[in-house]
């Protein structure tokens, strides 16, 4: 199969059709991805809290997300994959921006890259799209300003914050911006987001208007007790990956495993061999 790039997700947007989103950064939640046929996978830095228990994502660094994103494009070669541009690799400098977008594109096989902000990070979306990096921008709840903003808060709720975002998103097209993700947003804001905009729009928790809402795929799954209010739960992994463990924990006390259709055999007359050669040794 073809793999989907950016003319991809521009035609099912001019198509008016819906893309299946979702994050994830390992290699057998990609392949997984792949057979069901996600759109779009986005290597986030939410890696740092789903993948290695920090309480924020300010914890994701450049080389471990890079690995990563090369696991994942392993197991999902069809999928539009984007990664996310982690705190501080993107934010000293545009020199050091492009340096470690170009890192994502050419040693992961990124089709883009995410960065966070408002209107401050419109330059840097001219920058990095005359280095020819495609970019995704990424408003409303910023995760990696989470210490600014005082939380993991919806945002635009009221009209003067709603009003900037819309702007905002605008401004992130006219520079370039291949598409504009927006997190956390009322859906009455996101409707009026999605009307002007021309590339597709990505949203995470903002309603109905949006060309590809996203879930975590280890939300959706059902890994964790507590999700987001917009992840639905299709299955129940977790309790089904704990009865199994459990099963396991009391075969091996039980000794009933390893049953003996779980060894490995000598070859026929070689272990007669062995106890002779022990035996003369």
């Amino acid at each position: 199969m073809k793999r989907k790039g950016i003319s991809y997700i521009y035609e099912k947007k001019s198509k008016g059709e819906k893309m299946a989103r979702t994050a994830l950064y390992d290699y057998p939640m990609a392949c997984i991805a792949e057979e069901a046929g996600i759109d779009i996978i986005n290597v986030g830095d939410s890696i740092s809290m789903v993948m290695f228990g920090y309480e924020d994502t300010l914890g994701a660094k450049l080389d471990v997300m890079i690995e990563h994103a090369k696991a994942v494009r392993r197991g999902a070669p069809t999928a539009f994959i984007m990664g996310d541009m982690p705190f501080g690799s993107y934010q000293t400098s545009y020199s050091d921006a492009v340096r470690n977008a170009a890192r994502y594109m050419t040693e992961a096989g990124m089709d883009c890259v995410k960065i966070e902000g408002g209107e401050e990070i419109v330059p840097l979306i001219k920058r990095l799209t005359q280095a020819s990096i495609p970019v995704i921008a990424h408003s409303g709840l910023t995760p990696q300003a989470v210490n600014l903003i005082g939380g993991y808060k919806t945002q635009g709720r009221n009209a003067e914050a709603a009003y900037k975002l819309i702007e905002n998103a605008v401004e992130f097209e006219k520079a370039g911006a291949i598409a504009v993700l927006l997190e956390s947003i009322p859906q009455e804001v996101a409707k009026e987001v999605y009307v002007r905009l021309n590339v597709p729009f990505l949203g995470t928790g903002v309603g109905p208007y949006s060309d590809a809402p996203m879930v975590n795929i280890y939300d959706f799954l059902g890994y964790f007790e507590k999700t987001p209010k917009f992840a639905p739960r299709y299955a129940d992994v977790r309790k089904i990956s704990v009865d199994a463990s459990k099963r396991f924990v009391k075969e091996v006390r039980e000794g009933i495993y390893p049953a003996p259709e779980h060894c490995y055999k000598m070859v026929d007359g070689e272990y007669e061999k062995l106890l002779e050669f022990l035996k003369n040794s």
